[in-house]
């Protein structure tokens, strides 16, 4: 299996640049880091330990940012390297405000990029996050004896069923790990089971809350807007199709004549789909107004969508209710802590299997529901409409959440 890996990074290294000029026509890859990909940096290694962390895209980066944060007041570390996937992720990183950390894409998984990717950052520590499992990444690693932790790790039923098809790779990779931080009961049984030599469950880090930034509240002029006006919703990380949940209970809740000066607030996952949103609502005759958007907002605006990245925090801070995008179509749900920890309340379809554990917990906190149905989902929203935050809520969630990364820190320093 190993060999039938090395064969296919190479095919994938051969169509790589084809790949990624159809990634940058589509707007999803940047058109001028791409070379990152192949090993070919952008930011000057310094002297002194280094420490790389490597998550996908925005979730798993909002996660570790904490953690990051601590380690940037370590003395022992010199120079923090953060690598992710996808763009998204480093938009929202280019948002935050660090004094020695610094971001990468993620290289392509070949041994001779791989190498040359190692052999000039040089790293004492490697951190996988969540379920980032490179096979050629990870015995380059062991072979240059660098540290190998899975941090927040998660794996789930049907990515363990198909490792569990090809058991003695699996065994041969996850035995590789130092130590393996499970984010879930789950995931620290089927890591076990595939091999991981020392598991150790702490808690999801998805739960702790990074330090507060400046760029977490609107201007003065938007926060005016807004308080003149009554949200019904703020849609956060919405998929295809979903904004239509938002523009139906719209409609249905301004002909309410009790309810008056309604906005809705939509924040899509991925902020190219925003010109088509803002067709979809004029199709339904609403007027809307984009958040980039340099003119004075209209009054009678009735749609807000936010086209920009890394600013969810802002509209959370406004907001009671929040429907979670991801959960009506099959995509498995995004992340509701973020929304929780800033008092909102969360409503949801069926699709969470991505976050289930988290979704099982804030609805046994009653801070999240259920609704199957666009009818079930209104009633949800009229009884939510006029709830205030819960001051209590942010504060159990931000106790819990400093316990995780509190242990979680302790532990990793024991590698430092």
């Amino acid at each position: 299996m190993k060999f039938i890996y090395k064969i296919i990074s190479e095919i994938f290294l051969i169509l790589s640049p084809i790949i990624i000029l159809y990634r940058i026509l589509k707007k999803k890859e940047n058109p001028k880091r791409f070379f990152e990909r192949y090993a070919i940096t952008s930011k000057i290694r310094k002297k002194g330990k280094l420490i790389w962390f490597h998550c996908s895209s925005v979730g798993e980066l909002l996660s570790i940012i904490p953690i990051v944060e601590k380690f940037e007041n370590n003395k022992k570390i010199k120079q923090i390297l953060i690598t992710t996937t996808t763009l998204s992720s480093s938009k929202i990183f280019e948002t935050i405000k660090f004094k020695k950390t610094q971001h990468q894409f993620f290289p392509i998984d070949n041994d001779l990029i791989i190498n040359k990717f190692l052999n000039y950052w040089k790293p004492s520590i490697f951190f996988l996050c969540e379920s980032e499992i490179w096979p050629n990444l990870i015995y380059n690693i062991k072979q240059k004896k660098i540290k190998l932790i899975l941090l927040n790790g998660r794996m789930t039923l049907k990515s363990f069923k198909r490792w569990r098809l090809i058991q003695l790779f699996s065994r041969e990779i996850f035995k590789k790990f130092n130590i393996c931080f499970a984010q879930n009961q789950e995931t620290y049984k089927r890591l076990f089971l595939l091999g991981a030599k020392k598991v150790k469950y702490i808690g999801n880090l998805k739960f702790t809350t990074r330090k507060k930034a400046k760029f977490d509240t609107l201007n003065k002029q938007k926060l005016n807007f807004f308080k003149n006006k009554k949200i019904l919703i703020t849609a956060a990380s919405t998929h295809y199709n979903e904004e239509n949940f938002v523009f139906q209970n719209h409609l249905y809740f301004k002909n309410k004549k009790s309810i008056n000066k309604l906005i809705s607030i939509i924040v899509p996952r991925h902020t190219e789909r925003s010109s088509q949103i803002k067709k979809e609502a004029e199709n339904y005759s609403l007027k809307t107004h984009m958040h980039s958007s340099k003119k004075k907002i209209n009054s009678d605006s009735e749609v807000y969508i936010v086209d920009t990245y890394g600013e969810l925090n802002k509209f959370y801070k406004i907001s009671n209710l929040v429907f979670m995008g991801g959960s009506l179509i099959n995509h498995g749900g995004q992340n509701p802590l973020e929304p929780a920890k800033l008092g909102c309340k969360i409503i949801h379809g069926p699709n969470i299997s991505n976050f289930k554990e988290i979704y099982n917990k804030l609805g046994r906190m009653e801070v999240s529901t259920l609704f199957k149905k666009y009818l079930d989902g209104s009633k949800i929203i009229e009884r939510n409409f006029s709830s205030k935050n819960s001051f209590l809520l942010r504060k159990r969630l931000a106790k819990y959440g400093n316990q995780i990364l509190n242990s979680t820190y302790f532990e990793l320093t024991k590698f430092i």
